[in-house]
């Protein structure tokens, strides 16, 4: 069965991008063979996709989870119904307000390979609903002050268990479960 992972880089100070949703630090730091190592075990163990659709249901260039280089499936949170969208080999698929049933099918699509979630909000509502298996992080030694923050506003307390971590140029990678 088909673990679910949230798996993010993250400023020191716990933004996944600016308040902007600007990500453009991100591609700023120095990194070694092994923290591309790191990062592509991660990615290889990624069978489908959770997300939130923008406000069009559209998929638009820069909007791409991990650039479009996993063609596997993805499914986005939406508000209205709305048909599949294939682009460049992937399909999205639009889940209107049941975040488990978009977890679920994901985990149907992923077989036994990890679900990752993407956004904030999705991993929150995943956090609470105890749908989180494990969390991944890649931190960047840099301070933002401000902007989206991936686990503010998650309102509860959470016990996680450290599975892993490692840190070469810049970038510290840390991996936990959460204990549930």
């Amino acid at each position: 069965m088909a673990k679910v992972i949230i798996h993010a880089t993250t400023t020191l100070d716990g933004y996944m991008a600016d308040k902007d949703g600007g990500i453009d630090w991100m591609f700023d730091f120095e990194a070694t063979d092994q923290d591309y190592a790191v990062v592509n075990k991660v990615i290889e163990e990624i069978g489908a996709i959770v997300g939130g659709a923008n406000k069009t249901n559209t998929i638009e260039e820069g909007q791409i989870p991990y650039g479009g280089m996993l063609k596997i499936p993805i499914f986005l949170m939406t508000h209205e119904a709305h048909e599949p969208v294939e682009k460049d080999g992937i399909t999205y698929s639009f889940v209107v307000n049941d975040i488990k049933q978009a977890v679920e099918a994901a985990k149907a699509s992923a077989v036994d390979k990890s679900v990752a979630l993407l956004g904030g909000r999705i991993s929150r509502q995943c956090l609470k609903l105890g749908l989180v298996d494990e969390i991944v992080l890649d931190v960047v030694p840099l301070l933002l002050g401000d902007g989206i923050s991936l686990f503010g506003g998650l309102g509860e307390r959470m016990k996680l268990e450290r599975i892993e971590t490692s840190a070469f140029a810049s970038e510290t990678h840390l991996r936990y479960r959460v204990v549930k």
